[in-house]
């Protein structure tokens, strides 16, 4: 993108910053923001060369809206045509609920469940519950990936997707299926996915109309990532809802259930109060 265009969208969005500063978050840093935003441009990973001037402005400033850092990859301006797109990242997606979750959270995490690990999941009372036992350094197979938010008030939500279940959705919605990432670092993208789909079941009370439009265009974008019409946040039962983690798996009956917090084994993603 040349000097001019980028002068363009640093005066128009600097504007729209300053005209529109009632639907920033507390504590927004219009210069660091704007600052990061002009490096993302000119880094000259991403051509936005054919871009409108406009569209790139509109695409910025909603990731302003919702306190999110184009450079530290929370969200991402992509063009498509001589259009500019907002999509969000996972990461935004956790920092986004963990900003505005109706109740506060305590952690929000992912983790890789192995053959010979122990998941309990279930409903008591009518509330999710979920406790995850890993087997120090497993070498068994991989069977799925189970995504957990805990609430400071005890409660719980918590999604799951088998490996199967994962390979469907990169097959089926990922624009880079073949890519290094998927190759190489399965487990990696597996966390992501499910944190997703787990961002998407969290209640979520934005400060303004515009946070809360921006968010779900954001999360529209991310097609990969929305969950199975067959899977809804109710967790529908299924005939054959118990062979997980080679037998281990098993519903939780009653309020004694042990929950297991805190766990620190490699490769768990936590945001900490």
């Amino acid at each position: 993108m040349d000097k001019q265009a980028l002068s363009v969208i640093y005066t128009n969005l600097d504007s729209a910053l300053q005209r529109q500063v009632s639907a920033l978050p507390d504590k927004f840093n219009n210069i660091r923001f704007l600052q990061n935003c002009m490096s993302v441009l000119q880094d000259g990973k991403i051509d936005f060369s054919k871009c409108e001037p406009s569209t790139v402005v509109r695409t910025l400033l909603k990731g302003a809206f919702l306190g999110l850092d184009f450079l530290n990859g929370e969200c991402y301006a992509i063009p498509y045509g001589n259009q500019c797109n907002f999509q969000t990242d996972y990461k935004g997606e956790i920092k986004v609920s963990k900003r505005y979750s109706s109740k506060p959270i305590n952690e929000l995490y992912a983790k890789l469940v192995y053959e010979g690990d122990k998941l309990e999941i279930g409903i008591v009372d009518g509330s999710q519950k979920v406790n995850f036992i890993p087997t120090a350094f497993s070498k068994g197979k991989l069977l799925g990936v189970v995504a957990i938010c805990k609430y400071t008030d005890g409660s719980q939500l918590y999604e799951t997707m088998s490996v199967e279940e994962v390979e469907q959705t990169r097959n089926a919605y990922s624009k880079a299926p073949n890519s290094k990432a998927w190759k190489e670092s399965f487990g990696e993208m597996a966390k992501k996915t499910v944190l997703r789909r787990l961002c998407k079941m969290i209640d979520l009370n934005f400060d303004t109309a515009e946070a809360n439009q921006a968010y779900l265009e954001g999360m529209d974008s991310n097609l990969a990532d929305r969950p199975q019409k067959e899977k809804t946040e109710a967790h529908d039962v299924y005939a054959d809802d118990k062979v997980v983690a080679d037998g281990a798996y098993k519903e939780v009956a009653d309020d004694t259930a042990q929950t297991i917090g805190g766990i620190e084994e490699d490769g768990q993603i936590t945001i900490n109060q």
